[in-house]
Parts: C-alpha cells; sequence; structure tokens
C-alpha cells in the first residue's frame, strides 16, 4: 500500500498524523509540499520540523519526482493546493483515473461566508470541474470540518462519498492522577484562550467574560496565548477595565509553551465563528483534560464536541449563551473536571492522529482490494452526514 498526501505545506496539526502513516506504510508513504510557509506561521513556530521528516519531500524543489509519486502511489490524497498553475489536482486524478487509482479530496467549506455563494455561474462552473463531475467515479472527500458536507451537496458532489476527516495534532498521554496534578490549585478558576488575535476568531469575548467574572467576585485568571491586529486593543480594554491583575498576554509562543498553559487551565475558550474551517486548539484542549466551551459554527466542534458530555457548545455566535456557559463551569468546579476528563478520552481514544491514521490505512486498503467504500462506524473516516449550523 503506498499513499501520497499533497498539500501546501506540513505543520504540527498535520505531522502526528503523517508520523502514524510512516510508521506503519513505511516507504510508502509521502507527503508533499507544493510551497514553502508564509512567514507569520513560521514566527509561530509552526515550520521547525517539516524539512527533516523522513517522508517529506517538496514539489518546488524535485518536481518530477514528486509528480511520479502523485500518479503512481495506490491512493492519493490531494489537499489545499494554493497554486494550481503549478500543480492541479483535478488534471492529477483525472490522469490517475485512466489508470485505474482512486483518490482522496480533503477540504474545508467551500461557502464560510454563505451557501448564498453557491448560486455564483462561475462559480459553479469550477465547483463542476474540480469536483461534481467524479460524483460517480473512485473519488471520495475527507470532510474537515461538520458543515463541508452541506456545501458539497450544494454542488452535488460526492454523494454517498463523504467521510469525517479533520486535523490531528500531537495526542498526549496522561493517567488520572496526572491530569489532575497538571491544573492550578490556587482556588482560582483559570482560563486559557489560544489564536492569532483576529477578527473571526473573538478574542473580545474572554475580555468580556473577564470584566463580568470579576464584578461577580469569583476567583480567575485568564491567559491569553497569542498575538495579532487586536493585541494593543484588547491590552488597552484590560487596562481600563482594570483587569490587569486578571489576565496574562504571552504574546506569540511555541506550540509547545500554549500546551503547557492548557495542561494547567480549567477551561478552554473557543470563540471563532463561522469562518473558522476547523480549529486545532479544541484538540489541544480537550487532550489537555480542558472543559471546552465552543461556537458551534467553527467546523471542528460538532464532530469533537458532545454538548453537557465532553464539553459545551452555544451557539450563533452568541455572546450570552456563551457567557452563562462559562458562568457555569466557574460556579461548579465538579461539573468542569468531569467534562474535562470526557473531552480527554474522547481524543486520546477516537479522535487522535493515531486512530485516523489506522483508519485511513485500512479504507485504502479495502477501497484498493475489493472496490468498496467501508466507512468507519465513528470518528474519522465515519459518515460525515450534512448538516446545517448548529449543536449536534
Amino acid at each position: 500500500m503506498t499513499i501520497t498526501f499533497v498539500s501546501n505545506y506540513i505543520n504540527h496539526h498535520q505531522i502526528p498524523f503523517s508520523d502514524a502513516c510512516y510508521r506503519e506504510l513505511g516507504e510508502g508513504y509521502h507527503f508533499i509540499e507544493t510551497e514553502p510557509m508564509e512567514e507569520e506561521r513560521m514566527a509561530m513556530g509552526w515550520g521547525t520540523e517539516g524539512s527533516r521528516l523522513p517522508y517529506v519531500r517538496c514539489f518546488y524543489e524535485e518536481e518530477e519526482e514528486c509528480r511520479k509519486l502523485i500518479l503512481e502511489s495506490d491512493i492519493a490524497v490531494f489537499g489545499w493546493i494554493s497554486r494550481e498553475d503549478l500543480l492541479d489536482a483535478t488534471d492529477m486524478i483525472e490522469r490517475r483515473l485512466k489508470e485505474g487509482k482512486p483518490s482522496l479530496r480533503l477540504s474545508e467549506r467551500l461557502y464560510r461566508e454563505g451557501q448564498w455563494k453557491a448560486v455564483s455561474p462561475r462559480g459553479l462552473v469550477k465547483k463542476y470541474k474540480d469536483h461534481t463531475r467524479f460524483r460517480k467515479e473512485a473519488v471520495c472527500l475527507l470532510c474537515a470540518g461538520a458543515y463541508v458536507a452541506s456545501d458539497f451537496r450544494l454542488v452535488r458532489a460526492y454523494p454517498d462519498k463523504m467521510l469525517r476527516f479533520g486535523y490531528f495534532p500531537e495526542t498526549r498521554h496522561y493517567n488520572e492522577t496526572e491530569l489532575e496534578s497538571m491544573k492550578e490549585k490556587d482556588g482560582k478558576v483559570h482560563i486559557v484562550w489560544a489564536g492569532r488575535f483576529m477578527p473571526l476568531k473573538h478574542p473580545e469575548f474572554a475580555v468580556k467574560i473577564g470584566e463580568e467574572l470579576s464584578k461577580e467576585g469569583k476567583g480567575f485568571h485568564i491567559h491569553m496565548a497569542g498575538s495579532g491586529e487586536l493585541e494593543s486593543e484588547l491590552k488597552r480594554q484590560v487596562e481600563e477595565k482594570g483587569l490587569k491583575e486578571f489576565f496574562t498576554f504571552y504574546g506569540y509562543t511555541s506550540p509547545e509553551t500554549v500546551r503547557r498553559i492548557m495542561e494547567k487551565c480549567h477551561i478552554h475558550l473557543f470563540t471563532s465563528n463561522h469562518l473558522e474551517g476547523w480549529g486545532a486548539v479544541v484538540n489541544e484542549a480537550m487532550n489537555s483534560g480542558c472543559a471546552v466551551v465552543a461556537n458551534g459554527e467553527a467546523g471542528a466542534v460538532p464532530f469533537l464536541i458532545r454538548h453537557g458530555e465532553n464539553g459545551f457548545i452555544y451557539q450563533g455566535g452568541s455572546y450570552e449563551e456563551f457567557a452563562k456557559l462559562v458562568k457555569e463551569l466557574a460556579a461548579r468546579k465538579e461539573l468542569a473536571v468531569r467534562l474535562g476528563k470526557e473531552a480527554y478520552r474522547t481524543i486520546t481514544s477516537l479522535w487522535n492522529a493515531e486512530h485516523a491514521a489506522g483508519e485511513l490505512i485500512r479504507f485504502c486498503r479495502e477501497w484498493v482490494k475489493e472496490g468498496r467504500i467501508a466507512p468507519a462506524k465513528e470518528g474519522p473516516l465515519s459518515v460525515a452526514e450534512v448538516m446545517a449550523s448548529g449543536r449536534k
């Protein structure tokens, strides 16, 4: 079995999955980067490992060898490729089909800004070329987000061939004692918000809830891990509201530092809106045993969180619902602990790189050898239901 994964570049959210594939397939697995990583993400510590990984090939350095791998592998997985002038995934899929070789597409949403965009004639022509015309061919879709299937149904692509997938950061394993001992025990509720400070991620929710918790006399501390265009404004608000003692701003930090912050916190705030394709910080926070309060509009949330069982979901970006849920967790420590433990189990037992790689390889072997599509029963590679934005 040979599998080649093609995408813009590899990052720390994809490396554990590729590592797991490589452990299983050895020289039968490759990841092809089509372009170098952007400087901003490099500054965030995202691009420090890729060039040293034995399975990574760079299309922009060894184009002929990479094209050969893509065409000859048993399975090719095509992720996001921004430079279609350099590598046209649709053309490669067509060439593979002529040789009887199946392919997988990995995609986030087509219409993040609204499905009304599906009426564009020019856009529909492009979607037909890239996706719809393969509806009866040996091409399946890996949905990196809960609302991806809904978008692709609109363009009548991949019927009965859409599967749950996502991003799989490093999974860490702790016993119950370790999980409990990592959490702060100073009597305060420790809350983490992590990501780039930009409008679609709504970091201002953290400041607003901090102000309300302060007025109610709660003992808490909010850890803001990240940086971005809104950083100076957020710091100004914190200072003006007299909240400096309740907040720590870390700036851009390494993924390792973010995980250490999560490990000591009790609650994680995930406030991104519908423009967030996935949101891998949710995986990381759940793996760290945090009780997550998450906006149901973001792609990862309906796949990973079961409301009231392993986290909380608020709907439609509602700050009022968000605040109510955060306050409930701040007031009920035992609830936060229970949700955090269940969140940890969800990641370590199901939504992790090892499990996803195993399911992908199983799926591909059955597809290639027997010609049948055999989805998993749950989690990665299970059937991606068509769902509208909302709690699931």
